[in-house]
C-alpha cells in the first residue's frame, strides 16, 4: 500500500465485541496496517457496536458526528462501522451519515480486507450485512496486543433462546459452535505468545455444542482445555441458568485451572417478569442453581446481570428482586434500565414503566450491590490470594496490578518481574471496586521487591 497506513478502531458493547476488534485488527494488519491510538492520525477508522441498548446506538451516531470534520480535513479517511447496529440499520447508515464509506454486519468480518481494497480502489461506498450459513470469522486468532497474558476465544456465536426484551438472535443469527480441535489450536497459539488466561466467550456457552450431533458439550470443552500445559486459568461468559447443568457446576471442582467465579444473569427476581422475559426459570430455579454452585465450590464468586423496569414490573415484583439480591449477596452484578429495542417481543407489551421510577429503581438496585461488593471485598481481608499480574497499575507505576481467581481487581506494589506471572498476595484492604494487597514476604524475595 505504499505509505505506512494507520488503523483506530473504538469498540463498543461487551467482551465479545473487544475480541472482535482484536479479530478485525489482526486481519487489517495483514493489509500493513498499523494501529494508532490517535484517530487523527487514522487512515481507517472502523466503530463496533453494540446494539443491546439504545444508548449505545446513540453514542455510534454521535461519534460519527464529530469524525465529520475529521473526514473533511482528510478525503482519503475511510470510515466504517460495524457489529450489531451495523447489522440492524445497514444502508439506512449510508442515507444518515454522508461521510461514512463502510457498514458490515456480524457474518461480513472476514470480508474486510476485501472492502477496504474496493473502497480505496474506487471510492465507492460498500453495505454488507448479509447472513451466511457459518461465520467465517469465529477462527481468526488474534493474539492481544502489547503482550498482554489475558485473552480472549469466541467459542460460538449467536443464540437460540429469544428473550423477549433482547436483539441478538436477530442481529448475531442462530447459535453456531466451534469444533473442540480449532478452539485448542487457537489455544496453543495464544499459549505461544505468552497467553497463562482465556476467556472463552458465547451469547451462552452453557449450551456450546447443541448444534453437534452427537459431539461435544460445554464440560466436555472445559477438561479439554484443562488438559493444555502453559493455561493457568480458563474463565467463561456468559451462562444461561437454564442450561446450567450439574455436569457444568462439577468442572468447578474438577478442572483445577477453571478460575472459581461465574457470571450467572439473572435479570429479575420475580416469576412473573422472567416468564415476560422469556427466560424459562423461575427465581426458585435460580436460588437453587446457585445452592449447588456454593456446595460444590464454596468459595466461588457469582455477579450477574439485573434489568430494572421491565414492561408490567411492579413495585413488588422490583422489592422480589432485591429479595433474590438478599438472598444470593451477589460480588458483583451490571445492572441496566429496560431499553426498548424495535423488533423485539418485549417492544409490543403493554405496562411500560414511568423512566423516573426506571431511575429510582436503578439506584436503589445499584446502592444494594455496592453495599454487597464491598462486604465481599472486605471479607478477603487478611487472606492470601492468587493474583495472575497484568501489568503497572495506571494511577501508580510502582503498582502492579492483577485478578484473584474469583475475577476481583488487586493492586500492590511490585516490579516488572511480575508481570504475567501468578504472585501470592496478602489482601490489606478491601475496596469498593477492587482490593489492595502486598506480596509476601517469600514472593517479594523471589521477584527482588523492597
Amino acid at each position: 500500500m505504499g505509505d505506512t497506513q494507520y488503523l483506530h478502531i473504538r469498540t463498543f458493547g461487551c467482551q465479545m465485541n473487544v475480541h472482535d476488534s482484536e479479530q478485525i485488527e489482526k486481519l487489517l494488519q495483514g493489509m500493513g496496517y498499523k494501529w494508532t491510538d490517535d484517530e487523527s492520525s487514522a487512515d481507517l477508522i472502523i466503530i463496533n457496536t453494540c446494539g443491546i441498548r439504545e444508548k449505545a446506538e446513540q453514542k455510534v451516531y454521535s461519534l460519527l458526528g464529530r469524525l465529520k470534520y475529521l473526514k473533511k480535513v482528510k478525503p482519503g479517511l475511510i470510515i466504517g462501522v460495524g457489529g450489531c447496529v451495523a447489522q440492524q440499520n445497514g444502508h439506512e447508515f449510508l442515507t444518515r451519515v454522508p461521510h461514512l464509506d463502510l457498514v458490515f454486519g456480524t457474518h461480513a468480518i472476514h470480508r474486510l480486507p476485501e472492502m477496504v481494497e474496493g473502497i480505496r480502489n474506487s471510492g465507492c461506498r460498500v453495505v454488507d450485512t448479509a447472513f451466511r450459513d457459518s461465520v467465517q470469522s469465529l477462527g481468526i486468532v488474534a493474539p492481544p496486543r502489547n503482550g498482554a497474558v489475558s485473552a480472549y476465544i469466541t467459542i460460538m456465536q449467536g443464540c437460540d433462546n429469544f428473550c423477549s426484551y433482547c436483539v441478538v438472535p436477530y442481529l448475531r443469527g442462530r447459535e453456531e459452535s466451534r469444533s473442540v480441535d480449532d478452539i485448542i489450536r487457537e489455544i496453543e497459539c495464544l499459549k505461544n505468545h505468552g497467553v497463562r488466561e482465556i476467556t472463552l466467550l458465547g451469547q451462552n456457552v452453557n449450551s456450546y455444542g447443541n448444534t453437534f450431533h452427537g459431539g461435544s458439550d460445554f464440560p466436555a470443552l472445559l477438561r479439554a482445555i484443562g488438559k493444555v500445559d502453559g493455561i493457568e486459568r480458563i474463565r467463561f461468559t456468559t451462562s444461561h441458568p437454564k442450561d446450567l447443568s450439574d455436569e457444568l457446576m462439577d468442572c468447578f471442582a474438577s478442572v483445577g485451572t477453571l478460575c472459581e467465579h461465574i457470571h450467572l444473569p439473572v435479570q429479575s427476581g420475580s416469576d412473573y417478569v422472567l416468564e415476560r422475559m422469556n427466560r424459562k426459570y423461575t427465581s426458585g430455579d435460580y436460588l437453587k442453581r446457585v445452592e449447588q454452585l456454593r456446595d460444590v465450590c464454596p468459595h466461588i464468586s457469582i455477579t450477574s446481570d439485573f434489568i430494572v423496569g421491565f414492561p408490567g414490573e411492579s413495585d413488588e415484583d422490583f422489592q422480589r428482586t432485591l429479595d433474590v439480591m438478599e438472598r444470593v449477596r451477589f460480588d458483583n452484578s451490571f445492572s441496566f434500565k429496560y431499553s426498548f429495542r424495535p423488533g423485539t417481543a418485549a417492544a409490543t407489551m403493554d405496562g411500560h414503566v414511568d423512566e423516573r421510577i426506571k431511575s429510582e429503581r436503578l439506584s436503589v438496585l445499584q446502592s444494594l450491590q455496592n453495599i454487597h461488593t464491598q462486604l465481599s471485598n472486605q471479607a478477603d481481608e487478611g487472606k492470601v490470594k492468587e493474583v495472575l499480574v497484568e501489568g503497572f497499575s495506571k494511577n501508580d507505576r510502582t503498582d502492579v496490578t492483577g485478578r484473584t481467581r474469583t475475577n476481583k481487581i488487586v493492586n500492590f506494589r511490585g516490579n516488572i518481574d511480575m508481570v504475567g506471572t501468578v504472585v501470592s498476595v496478602k489482601i490489606i484492604e478491601g475496596y469498593a471496586h477492587s482490593l489492595r494487597g502486598e506480596a509476601t514476604a517469600e514472593e517479594r524475595e523471589k521477584k527482588h521487591v523492597g
